[in-house]
């Protein structure tokens, strides 16, 4: 029976043909216990051929297109390593810098390749990644230096536990780093230099922009909901306030919309303060059972 590797690196792959060839092979030629995974999403050019052509490299193909995240979960359900290394083949991701990822794992759970200002990236994505972060950082409460890069290693264990989460497009990042800060999990962020990719990006500024922006509203909702209700409560709150202070003060009158607006302000904040308390219900029971399965397992 073959051992399991330590290291399970998972590559997900959509027409990446013209850059991944290299990217396998300097993966290769470095000396780690990992086994390699190649998740073919649906490619139409010769992916799944460069895969086949090299030995020691496992190709998980899907019958046709679903998504950057969908091909991630489906690396992460294949893996037997006990921590995992996600990245992509495009040639934007260094093999030389895996080493470096996984030994921050002996200590941290989740670490982050987070993409320097000596990184090829296009002035416009560094504008909305520099949004992504801003929203993300106030949400986790914490400073998020990269939150879309999807160069990361994190233990298999937790991977599996957080993979329905996953969206199947390319937001997966975004969830994944949202739900391990607020579960408690560490993170640390170790600084990388991204080249120019090879090949033409699959990401859309506006639609896959507006869809990042929804995962962080959705995950945030989800894991800390009083963080999106008492912004928009506040504003409802204050503007009433206002509004009627300038009724009264300047106007010498007033109407019913002031304290409508005030009244939707408290219930958007009542409605938060419910949501919190579902959201850490939520969370003690999956710890609960959580702890049940490892001990039954360890049994």
């Amino acid at each position: 029976m073959v051992s399991a590797p330590r290291i399970s690196i998972v590559i997900p792959a959509y027409n990446e043909g013209e850059a991944l060839g290299p990217v396998l092979d300097q993966i290769q030629a470095l000396p780690l216990d990992a086994e390699i995974i190649v998740v073919n999403d649906g490619s139409g050019d010769q992916t799944a051929a460069i895969v086949r052509a090299r030995s020691g490299v496992r190709l998980v193909e899907h019958a046709y297109n679903i998504g950057n995240g969908a091909a991630v979960k489906s690396g992460i359900r294949a893996a037997r390593g006990t921590v995992l290394i996600l990245m992509d083949g495009d040639g934007q991701h260094q093999p030389a810098d895996i080493a470096r990822i996984a030994a921050g794992l002996e200590r941290y759970d989740m670490v982050v390749g987070a993409r320097s200002r000596d990184s090829e990236t296009a002035a416009h994505r560094d504008l909305a990644n520099g949004l992504y972060n801003l929203i993300a950082s106030y949400l986790v409460g914490r400073r998020v230096p990269d939150l879309t890069s999807g160069f990361r290693g994190i233990k298999t264990s937790i991977a599996k536990r957080f993979v329905y989460l996953l969206p199947n497009g390319f937001s997966y990042p975004t969830t994944m780093t949202l739900a391990l800060f607020r579960a408690g999990y560490t993170v640390l962020y170790e600084p990388i230099v991204a080249p120019a990719r090879r090949g033409q990006s699959k990401i859309r500024l506006v639609r896959d922009g507006f869809g990042f922006l929804l995962t962080l509203m959705r995950i945030g909702t989800l894991f800390v909901p009083i963080r999106i209700f008492l912004p928009v409560a506040s504003l409802f709150f204050l503007v009433g306030l206002a509004y009627g202070a300038f009724l009264l003060i300047v106007r010498h009158r007033f109407t019913n919309m002031p304290p409508l607006l005030m009244i939707a302000g408290l219930l958007l904040f009542m409605m938060g303060l419910i949501s919190e308390q579902i959201a850490l219900l939520r969370m003690s029971q999956a710890s609960y059972f959580e702890h049940d399965f490892d001990d039954s397992d360890s049994q």
